[in-house]
């Protein structure tokens, strides 16, 4: 649920309430409303302010889910495949950019500025099975750099995951995790 959130926009909001609300109440002598104001509403303003600064939005889905996808991930989706989708379709904060730690340990990312960035994800059906395409927008990492470590990837991702790569469109890269049966 908090994921869906932004924090900052949370903190923002409500220090800067509170903020207000101790200012008028400092000019309306009121001692109590006024301390509220400034020892809650000023932190949570700056720690709102904070968070915003550091604030990575969440990754929109590129086509809606239909529900016989959505009943084939309740059925066949594995724990890195929810795990991956839970993380990139909400709000995080600390980090440079969706997947960066695994795009670097996987060898895709020898710099900030050649991190190929998530622009999308969809869930789809392949052949009966459940089926998580990362969408990526990889200009300064070709196609053939990406297959040479499809073997990385498919330990990576494991089990019972099958790592597809794709190239729809010049600097785009589709990502398919497909489950396999058991």
């Amino acid at each position: 649920m908090l994921g869906i959130i932004s924090l900052g926009t949370l903190g923002l909001t409500l220090g800067s309430i509170l903020t207000i609300v101790g200012f008028v109440a400092y000019a309306a002598d009121n001692a109590t409303l006024n301390l509220v104001g400034f020892f809650y509403g000023f932190p949570l303003l700056l720690g709102g302010l904070a968070l915003k600064a550091n604030e990575l939005k969440p990754i929109p889905f590129s086509q809606a889910t239909t529900p016989s996808v959505l009943a084939l991930r309740t059925q066949q989706a594995t724990v890195t495949q929810n795990k991956i989708r839970k993380d990139i379709t909400r709000f995080c904060y600390g980090q440079e950019a969706h997947l960066d730690r695994a795009l670097a340990y996987l060898g895709l990312s020898p710099s900030d500025e050649e991190r190929p960035v998530v622009t999308g994800l969809r869930e789809t059906e392949v052949q009966g099975a459940y089926a998580l395409i990362l969408e990526f927008d990889s200009p300064l990492i070709p196609l053939d750099i990406w297959q040479k470590k499809l073997e990385k990837m498919t330990k990576y991702f494991a089990p019972n995951v099958e790592v597809k790569i794709t190239q729809p469109a010049e600097d785009r890269i589709e990502l398919e995790l497909i489950t396999t049966q058991q």
